[in-house]
């Protein structure tokens, strides 16, 4: 494998393509005080890498339940995004000024929440260097013109053996603005899978350990789940 960096991230999205995925996440955000919240939703998502969409619904605790967020992810601009809150029963498009909020008491931002195509970005390798044990690439990554982001640059780190993220943390600037760590990786249905992350918010000193569960890959779905329409039906 050539070490281009566009090339390792490309394989990088190889290895990681299915048809649809799905899974619950039980979140744990733990706030600069130390003061620990939990949050579940459920995520499901259809189509090929970039040109995806998906929809995130909090399932507990009870006064979050019901609130959804629909994706429509696209190769060559940044995503469209919707939140449905059943308590106001009305929906509302995510402007792209606003992808840099924190998504609904979490340390994801909406823009976290999108995937990361190649054909956005433009990639430099910097470097290898271990992390937890493992040889990594080291990238930078910086958003093109047609990507509206909060972040100037990303720094990815990518396992080598396996061609895995390790980490990714996002700068605004030369400040840290968030840092995604991935642990804790498993082979489902041929794909490996980090069953935990952990989003650490550097402005606000908060983080947030999403851990995975009733994982899997390329179960049949309808593009008809994956609309407005859709995003309001109760669960």
């Amino acid at each position: 494998m050539a070490q281009d960096p566009r090339q390792i991230i490309e394989e990088v999205q190889r290895r990681n393509r299915s048809q649809s995925q799905r899974y619950e996440g039980t979140l744990t955000v733990t706030s600069a005080k130390s003061r620990v919240a939990e949050k579940r939703w459920r995520f499901e998502r259809i189509g090929s890498f970039g040109d995806s969409k998906s929809v995130l619904r909090f399932i507990d605790p009870p006064e979050v339940k019901g609130v959804a967020l629909l994706i429509h992810n696209h190769k060559d601009r940044s995503s469209d995004q919707w939140m449905w809150t059943p308590e106001l029963q009305r929906d509302r498009r995510i402007a792209l000024q606003d992808r840099s909020t924190r998504f609904f008491g979490t340390d994801f931002s909406f823009e976290d929440l999108e995937e990361r195509d190649v054909d956005q970005f433009d990639f430099k390798l910097l470097g290898e260097e271990k992390l937890e044990g493992e040889d990594c690439w080291k990238l930078e990554s910086r958003p093109r013109q047609t990507k509206t982001s909060q972040y100037t640059h990303s720094y990815v780190w990518v396992r080598k053996d396996l061609f895995l993220f390790m980490m990714v943390e996002g700068y605004k600037g030369g400040e840290l603005m968030r840092r995604i760590a991935y642990r804790d990786y498993q082979n489902v249905k041929g794909l490996w899978t980090a069953k935990t992350m952990e989003v650490f918010d550097n402005k606000r000193n908060s983080r947030t350990t999403m851990k995975l569960e009733k994982l899997d890959y390329n179960l049949p779905m309808k593009d008809g789940d994956f609309t407005l329409q859709a995003l309001r039906r109760p669960l």
